[in-house]
């Protein structure tokens, strides 16, 4: 077939099933053009067909004969929507990036051919950009480039980026997991399972198979890996999969925990259960289905005792309220993905990961290797949220499959496989009974949280309300309800929105309850001196200040505050190694850039320690043969990877003693993150996480409008303040808070997996019917940093991509309740819900 591709004429065979996306990323290379969800719903996949956008996953290929191509590549590098993503940070993991690019460049040259420089209206920017998705949530720097374009602001000069790998994702030169193509390389594919619950007899195959079933063969899950089968493209390995047969003998399916079939029956099998949250897990009993309660009370018994006697006293400062979460899948654009390759005993993976040393670490044990066996590159990696921080079922397949066919493998999961068994944060139910003193003084809590976790077990929602709010007695019990569904796992700040949406909401309810300002009754419950400044500052606002009584119209502002408190998370171990090379200093760590600028925060602090030009600090990360880097985790990267970054440059200013680099050529030094000046609160790092003294924080104030006819809530302005100490890179951070903020919002309005209460099949396994938010979502937002207050940690800042998104979907549901005075109890909040509660 022949047609023009970036203004050449190409011409390549095609098969009949092919689209146009395959063909480009396939036959001609241009790996730039990503596919993400496979049915024209998120547009990372939009090229141009004769200057026209078209999402190149449904065409197909052909329908590009004789017609031209432009994609990503073809824009050339220096388009003024590519200077102006580049110049704004209009990106974070830049898996999505190219499709904006080449969608918002066709909307910015029709925009100037009408309208000159005149500037478009956010809504008109939303409208030409709304097929397109963001799960990093990085639209505010989006809109902001579109305009800036549009303006004309952008047609010439030199741009030189906020983040140091920009130019790399704006014009689809960067390569991730999805995109490495290796000689030889087979395309895996992974049997799963259809039934919820069952015991595995025999497979049969006409070729290798590697099976992936637990020591007792039995599946837990609609979608849990049974097998996997490999062939020379994917389409023939969809079709061996298909040829799979597979025993199944059916066992009743727990789809609720009161069920008498138990999903564990034994100790050992118990064992296998994944986790879903971080760090050791908490000690509690099994009954039957239901493990628990585990948690870390203070003074239960009295706190207690506390709520039952005010039960009794029919007191009006006893707050007390069930509330429920929906569970949200993490649904990364880039879906988990492995390219696996055996050399002789020397194992090499390309991989989508959070854990380049993790991974490394769980994967020499499983394959039983010794470290210098085992080789990870993870250059660019698409997001993940907390759901690519171990060896998963991608890299399980492709390992596998490799050793049995002698070939490198690519396995790379679809949007459905994602959306069902990539990785979900447990949906939980909240029981909460809050009781203040006569003086206003928090005088008990009780909180009983019951997860729904699925096959995992580890849910820990009620456990973080142990740190907040002082010191008053108070009951905590977190449950974990197993069932025959998939598994949850950590999501950003795992536990901690679900709390939050119960916990400050019902103290919003008690400042209402007493005739107080609720920012206020939190400054005095709070004893955190940096959350005061924020309390401080949030008060003046004049969103805050100048707000009124909504009415009793069809549409209805209402403006809402909530607080959140998050450890502070390092990794202890962490290195930095530099080396002067031809004229510049390269730097080198195991960690990985998910999209949170580690890379630039390296360079940033490297290039200011030494007086460098921005070209002469080079960064190499995401490989296990460098020195050992933190896990993209617990917002440990930053507090970890930075300071170690200043010991290695101090140590090789140290080194060159006046020397010029081109006369040090060859020099290297290694850096180490030091001490914090006032230890840690653990002894030891576990699972190389140490947790140091101080917490962190935020508060967000968030104005919402409510249609009370329709039931749509759109949040309209958002101002979050964080607690963050001193800001390595302020433009990337700012981005990362933003991007919490969308998630937060998509968390109340939107978010929410639903399965079959028959089978336990997931039914929202496409973008379409699991629902996250566009661009158009998006509200105008402000992010303050408190940059005080961390003088005891080298480099005096800490991570703060988890508590900008923790208290978002709480501050809503106070805003929600301002505007409607009914308070929502269920997430996310629907339409439906929100107008039954009113009385619409």
């Amino acid at each position: 077939m022949e047609f023009g591709l970036n203004g050449k004429v190409v011409d390549v065979g095609v098969e009949p099933a092919e689209t146009v996306a395959e063909v480009l990323r396939e036959r001609a290379g241009l790996t730039g053009t990503k596919v993400a969800c496979g049915t024209g719903v998120c547009g990372t996949c939009t090229v141009l067909l004769d200057g026209r956008t078209a999402a190149s996953c449904l065409l197909p290929a052909g329908a590009a004969a004789g017609r031209e191509i432009t994609t990503v590549e073809g824009l050339g590098g220096d388009h003024p929507v590519q200077r102006a993503f580049a110049a704004h940070d209009a990106l974070q993991c830049g898996y999505c990036t190219p499709g904006f690019v080449v969608e918002a460049a066709a909307f910015t040259d029709r925009w100037r051919a009408e309208h000159g420089t005149a500037e478009p209206s956010r809504e008109q920017i939303a409208e030409a950009l709304a097929g397109h998705l963001c799960r990093c949530g990085a639209y505010a720097g989006i809109y902001a480039a579109v305009a800036a374009a549009c303006r004309g602001e952008h047609d010439a000069g030199e741009v030189t980026p906020p983040r140091v790998e920009a130019l790399s994702k704006i014009t689809g030169a960067a390569k991730y997991t999805a995109d490495i193509v290796l000689d030889g390389q087979l395309e895996g594919v992974i049997v799963r399972s259809p039934h919820a619950h069952a015991k595995v007899g025999g497979i049969r195959f006409d070729g290798p198979l590697a099976e992936m079933l637990p020591p007792d063969r039995v599946v837990r899950y609609v979608g849990q890996p049974v097998a996997a089968v490999a062939a020379p493209t994917r389409a023939e390995a969809l079709a061996a999969a298909a040829r799979v047969e597979v025993d199944y003998t059916e066992l009743p399916a727990v789809l609720a925990s009161d069920a008498e079939t138990p999903v564990y029956p034994t100790k050992e099998s118990r064992g296998w259960a994944p986790r879903a949250s971080e760090g050791p897990l908490s000690s509690a009993k099994w009954n039957g289905n239901v493990r628990g309660p585990a948690g870390m009370s203070w003074r239960g018994g009295t706190a207690a005792k506390r709520i039952e006697k005010a039960r009794g006293d029919d007191a009006q400062t006893l707050v007390e309220a069930t509330y429920t979460t929906g569970v949200q899948a993490h649904t990364c654009m880039e879906p988990h993905g492995c390219v696996a390759r055996w050399e002789g005993e020397e194992l090499h993976l390309h991989l989508s990961t959070q854990a380049v040393t993790r991974v490394a670490e769980q994967a020499v044990k499983r394959w039983k290797l010794r470290p210098e066996q085992l080789h990870i590159v993870a250059e660019h990696v698409g997001g993940g949220f907390g759901s690519k921080v171990n060896v998963t079922s991608d890299v399980v397949a492709a390992v596998e499959l490799s050793r049995l066919h002698g070939a490198p493998v690519r396995v790379v999961l679809s949007r459905p496989e994602e959306l069902v068994d990539g990785g979900t944060r447990p949906g939980v139910r909240i029981e909460l009974a809050l009781l203040a003193d006569a003086d206003g003084k928090l005088s008990a809590f009780t909180m009983d949280a019951h997860g729904d976790s699925g096959v995992s077990i580890g849910s820990n929602a009620a456990w973080h309300s142990r740190f907040f709010y002082g010191n008053a007695p108070r009951r905590i019990r977190d449950y974990d309800h197993v069932t025959n569904r998939a598994p949850g796992i950590p999501f950003r700040g795992p536990g901690l929105p679900p709390m939050l949406w119960a916990l400050e909401q019902s103290v919003d309810e008690m400042a209402l309850r007493r005739g107080e300002d609720p920012i206020e009754l939190r400054r005095r419950w709070d004893g955190n001196a940096k959350r005061h400044a924020l309390y401080d500052r949030a008060a003046e606002l004049p969103m805050w200040r100048e707000r009124t009584d909504p009415g009793d119209g069809r549409v209805r502002r209402g403006v809402g505050v909530a607080a959140a408190n998050y450890m502070y998370f390092l990794d202890p171990g962490t290195k930095v190694s530099l080396t002067v090379e031809q004229g510049a200093v390269v730097a080198r760590i195991a960690t990985q850039d998910i999209g949170t600028g580690s890379r630039t925060v390296i360079a940033e602090v490297v290039r200011s320690a030494l007086d460098l030009r921005p070209g002469q600090v080079r960064v190499e990360l995401g490989h296990s043969d460098h020195a050992y880097g933190p896990t993209s985790a617990s917002s440990c990267t930053t507090p970890s990877i930075a300071p170690a970054a200043q010991d290695a440059a101090d140590r090789l200013r140290k080194a060159l003693a006046g020397r010029s680099l081109e006369e040090a050529e060859g020099l290297g030094v290694v850096g180490r993150r030091p001490r914090d000046r006032r230890g840690y609160v653990t002894p030891f790092p576990l699972d190389h996480f140490a947790i140091g003294r101080g917490f962190s924080g935020a508060v967000v104030v968030t104005e919402v409008e409510v249609d009370t006819l329709l039931g749509r809530i759109r949040p309209t302005r958002v101002w979050s303040g964080v607690t963050s100490g001193h800001v390595y890179a302020p433009r990337l951070a700012r981005n990362q808070c933003e991007g919490g903020i969308i998630q937060g919002i998509g968390y109340a309005l939107y978010e929410q997996r639903h399965d079959d209460p028959s089978t336990g099949t997931v039914l929202t396994a496409n973008l379409e019917d699991y629902r996250i938010p566009g661009i158009a979502d998006t509200p105008e937002i402000d992010v303050h940093f408190h940059t005080e207050g961390w003088d005891h940690v080298p480099g005096r800042g800490i991570g703060l991509g988890e508590v900008c998104t923790m208290a978002v979907a709480a501050s809503i549901g106070n805003a929600v309740r301002h505007a409607t005075a009914r308070r929502p109890h269920d997430l996310p909040i629907r339409p439906d819900l929100l107008l039954k509660g009113i009385g619409a």
